[in-house]
């Protein structure tokens, strides 16, 4: 028959790794999910920018609105001086 004992090391040791294990885990979701947010605000950014050098050339009414819906400006003028200022 074999008598075995666990030493308070061994438990030590693998709560450690768990603890890290997860500390690791949750640092990486908090920088994919940083990385998503700022990829976001690029793109909006990158689709007003393309949108108002579109306007700039032609003036529709789709250009208008997926203006009001990317800038959340609700006037024709307005829009336009936030154009002049995004393609400066």
């Amino acid at each position: 028959m074999k008598f075995e004992l666990k030493t308070e090391k061994e438990n030590y040791s693998k709560s450690f790794s768990k603890f890290f294990g997860i500390v690791f885990f949750l640092t990486l979701i908090i920088i994919l999910f940083d990385i998503g947010l700022k990829l976001g605000i690029i793109s909006r950014n990158h689709k007003i920018e393309y949108n108002c050098r579109l306007l700039s050339i032609e003036k529709s009414k789709t250009n208008f609105k997926k203006l009001y819906r990317l800038s959340n400006l609700k006037s024709k003028p307005q829009i336009w001086e936030f154009c002049r200022e995004v393609i400066k």
